[in-house]
């Protein structure tokens, strides 16, 4: 890796961003193959750019974790975007990993991606925003996981008592009929509708519906 101060500092930039979460300044060194010291004045050199060229991003240190986030001033924009995204209908994917989420009670992003093959990062994003899905904790496992389950809310937008009235999986000749058809999801039609509907008002208005 060349390690010119431009591309540590994009390097470090680029990595806090995908992380989203607090990370310490020696797992980044262990990445970078240098020495916590040369990073932790990396960032603070990071931090500064930031600073002097008025960004909407700032780096903030939390218990010796660094972790990219928004400036205040910029809050107010951010919050309407996040509050438009929160309300926009669910997609089929959307719908998919909430499925293997519903139906396997607790899962890691891992086996959610196992299980569709692709990259879940934005549904399961869109999910957690919109309050259908929550952090239960971690796994006792290297890197320690997230665990994901449903949540109350989940289950009065779907009309669901508990995840012990979804209905039984398919056949595997009915999987196959659900991946030829337009709707990919595990959820009729009609419980889709009402969700979707329930979703798109603000919270107020969501739970005064539900």
């Amino acid at each position: 890796m060349h390690n010119s101060t431009d591309n540590i500092l994009a390097s470090l930039e680029a990595m806090l961003f995908a992380a989203g979460d607090p990370v310490e300044a020696v797992k980044l060194a262990e990445v970078l193959e240098l020495e916590p010291e040369t990073v932790t004045k990396m960032l603070g050199h990071l931090s500064a750019l930031y600073d002097e060229r008025g960004s909407g991003l700032m780096l903030i240190k939390i218990d010796n974790k660094y972790q990219l986030c928004t400036r205040e001033a910029y809050s107010e924009s951010v919050r309407k975007l996040l509050e438009i995204k929160k309300n926009t209908p669910l997609s089929n994917a959307a719908f998919e990993v909430l499925a293997i989420v519903a139906y396997n009670k607790t899962v890691t992003r891992a086996f959610i991606e196992q299980v569709r093959g692709v990259d879940c990062s934005g549904s399961i994003a869109s999910l957690v925003q919109k309050g259908l899905i929550e952090e239960k904790g971690r796994l006792d496992l290297p890197g320690r996981p997230l665990i994901y389950g449903t949540t109350d809310r989940f289950l009065r937008c779907f009309s669901l008592n508990s995840l012990e009235d979804l209905p039984e999986l398919p056949r595997t000749e009915e999987v196959e009929q659900l991946n030829n058809d337009s709707q990919t999801s595990l959820f009729d039609n009609e419980k889709q509708d009402q969700a979707s509907s329930l979703l798109t008002p603000v919270d107020g208005e969501v739970d005064a519906q539900a």
